[in-house]
């Protein structure tokens, strides 16, 4: 392929419509913004959120809670899920991206109690839930935190 060969993919590019270009071709005059009013105007227009004056939905809805701007996410994996892993393995946030469990893993790794696990492996993770923790060591591995 030469330089003068490359064209972007078919139907992946539309030709602009050139506006205020004569009355045949449906958008001269006021090109496509109708007649009068703010949106006709030059930098007319109206901010994200305005509803004419109307109370905005954004304000009129109650407001509860807080969100933590700060908090760093864990990944949660199920006990079950550990199971595809040999007797005896040491599993960790890199083992679990290996195995294709996780796909990715910002801030660590919670391993979560649903399901069973039958064999002994030592995990390694930022957190446990109790029944996560209970059932790793049940199964005869230990559950660490990193």
């Amino acid at each position: 392929m030469k330089l003068h060969e490359l064209a972007p993919a078919p139907g992946s590019t539309q030709t602009a419509k050139r506006k205020g270009r004569g009355i045949g071709t449906g958008n001269g005059k006021t090109a496509g913004r109708g007649h009068k009013g703010q949106n006709a105007r030059a930098g007319g227009g109206v901010r994200i959120g305005f509803e004419g004056g109307q109370m905005p939905l954004s304000r009129r809805l109650p407001k509860r809670g807080f969100t933590n701007a700060f908090a760093k996410p864990l990944e949660a994996v199920n006990v079950s899920a550990l199971n595809r892993f040999e007797k005896d393995a040491v599993v960790g946030a890199e083992e679990l991206l290996a195995a294709g469990i996780l796909s990715k893993c910002r801030y660590g790794v919670k391993i979560l109690g649903c399901g069973d696990i039958d064999k002994p492996l030592t995990v390694k993770a930022s957190a446990f839930s109790e029944t996560a923790k209970q059932k790793i060591e049940a199964a005869g591995g230990k559950a660490e935190v990193v």
